[in-house]
């Protein structure tokens, strides 16, 4: 630890509100504790519960850090008691509760996981926080099967363009995505959507069932909420999954529940930033099981829309903002 500096570069929100909040700072450099590892990072990924923090609206767990962002990639510096498989000089990308937008950053070991082969440290940057979700909410909660089928909205955002990805390498027969312009639709179905959805001009329920021959889709994964609750439990099949991992348009709805029973389909959800690092380390070995060698062999790879330098965070949140992107948006240090 001694040949590392006494402070690091960070992002920091100077005041909630818009993304000129965001601004550089010196910090302490972290020290890693039991279990964990000091990362160099190289690499940040934004994602939507960034700006969220930003904004105000989703403040860090208990003991978390500050500073944003929920997904690095770069070289382990120091490693903390406990250690037993990650050495000084290991390239890894981790799941972090916070601390992303920095030079350096903490995470814990059960968190991190190898580059995959001839992945770039923006390209690993962009696996962490969506990989870890889709995962968990598609094939866990969701328990997807080969030959099955899925809504997956918000098909061109980063969770939206992995979940795509990874539902079409284990199998489903049908893919559906909604995006709102006809270029994220295209891109969708580029990625292996069977059939892309624009929101704007399409009803995503009447495409689906004219698809399925009235029967619906097996899975749904959503982070509308809102109007779209009823309207999912509509496109849902007999036995059907319908999974929350946000709620874009608000947590509330009045619905009818009578359909969800006639079909014996189930609601369910899930958060990840304040769970045990037990749980998303068990994540973590799945993932490294099953969905690394598809990264491994290039079947599967994010989807990486534009870079800014750490310093320009509050651009890249801009961009977010916008909706403009498809895909990944990474900071690089």
């Amino acid at each position: 630890m001694s040949a590392l500096p006494a402070t690091m570069t960070a992002i920091e929100i100077s005041a909630p509100g818009g993304p000129e909040g965001l601004r550089p700072a010196s910090r302490p450099m972290p020290m890693p504790a039991a279990g964990e590892v000091l990362i160099q990072v190289a690499a940040a990924g934004v994602n939507r519960p960034d700006v969220m923090q930003r904004q105000g609206s989703y403040p860090p767990p208990a003991g978390a850090s500050d500073i944003p962002g929920l997904e690095i990639a770069g070289k382990v510096v120091a490693v903390g008691l406990g250690v037993n498989h990650t050495k000084i000089g290991d390239s890894v990308c981790a799941l972090v509760t916070g601390g992303g937008y920095a030079t350096y950053c903490a995470a814990p070991e059960l968190q991190c996981l190898p580059i995959p082969k001839r992945f770039s440290m923006v390209e690993a940057a962009a696996l962490p926080e969506t990989f870890f979700t889709v995962w968990h909410n598609v094939f866990e909660r969701g328990a997807l099967k080969p030959g099955e089928s899925i809504l997956i909205h918000g098909g061109s955002s980063g969770i939206g363009t992995t979940a795509i990805q990874l539902a079409k390498a284990f199998g489903a027969q049908a893919i559906f995505a909604t995006a709102g312009s006809r270029d994220k639709v295209h891109a969708s179905e580029k990625l292996g959507a069977t059939r892309g959805i624009d929101y704007k001009h399409e009803d995503f329920v009447k495409v689906v069932k004219d698809a399925t021959a009235g029967r619906g889709v097996d899975v749904i994964l959503d982070m509308i909420g809102g109007d779209y609750i009823q309207r999912n439990i509509s496109a849902l099949a007999v036995d059907g999954r319908l999974v929350y991992i946000a709620f874009l348009r608000g947590p509330q709805a009045e619905i009818n529940l009578l359909p969800l029973m006639l079909k014996r389909a189930w609601i369910t959800g899930s958060t990840l930033r304040a769970r045990p690092v037990e749980q998303k380390g068990a994540i973590a070995a799945a993932l490294r099981r099953q969905v690394w060698p598809l990264l491994d062999q290039g079947k599967v790879k994010p989807q990486v829309f534009k870079t800014f330098p750490l310093a320009e965070a509050a651009e890249a949140h801009r961009l977010m903002e916008s909706s403009a992107h498809i895909g990944k948006i990474v900071l690089t240090i």
